[in-house]
């Protein structure tokens, strides 16, 4: 499948796939996936990639109905100042395409922040490694899966 379900399925991870016919025309991925599953969009992560005081990459996980706040994921970085990405870095360093970036069986693990909203769910869908393929888990089971953190990130 992909490295992402194989971190999650090598880990004993209780999961579930889901896959669907992915609109290449599709404005926003995230908003795509929680239609086309038929699910609440505030339980579709999308994950984004920034750089932290301009040397450090980091992911930040928020819901498909939100945008992340670069003040807050910053702070929960314990950095200064976080930017949207360079495209080829991104690609690089997760070795996904954009659009299906998992948090899970990146190339290079990065340190990962997930808004503290996940913990209102029993579980949460995020990026399965590409487009069309989503993956739900348990918050806490997918911090444990990434060493991620809890933090709120989302615009106010």
């Amino acid at each position: 499948m992909t490295p992402g379900i194989d971190a999650a399925r090598t880990a004993g991870t209780e999961h579930r796939i889901h896959e669907y016919d992915h609109d290449p025309n599709s404005q926003s991925y995230g908003t795509e996936a929680a239609d086309k599953l038929a699910v609440d969009p505030a339980r579709v992560f999308k994950t984004l990639v920034v750089t932290i005081d301009g040397k450090e990459l980091v992911v930040g996980l928020v819901p498909v109905t939100t945008q992340l706040n670069l003040k807050r994921i910053a702070k929960a970085a314990r950095g200064k100042k976080a930017t949207m990405a360079e495209k080829a870095a991104v690609q690089r360093s997760t070795g996904y395409v954009l659009g299906g970036v998992s948090p899970l069986g990146q190339k290079r693990r990065l340190r990962s922040f997930i808004d503290d909203s996940a913990l209102g769910f029993d579980t949460i869908f995020v990026s399965a490694g590409r487009r069309g393929l989503e993956i739900e888990l348990a918050p806490a089971d997918l911090a444990g899966l990434v060493d991620g953190e809890f933090a709120e990130l989302r615009q106010p």
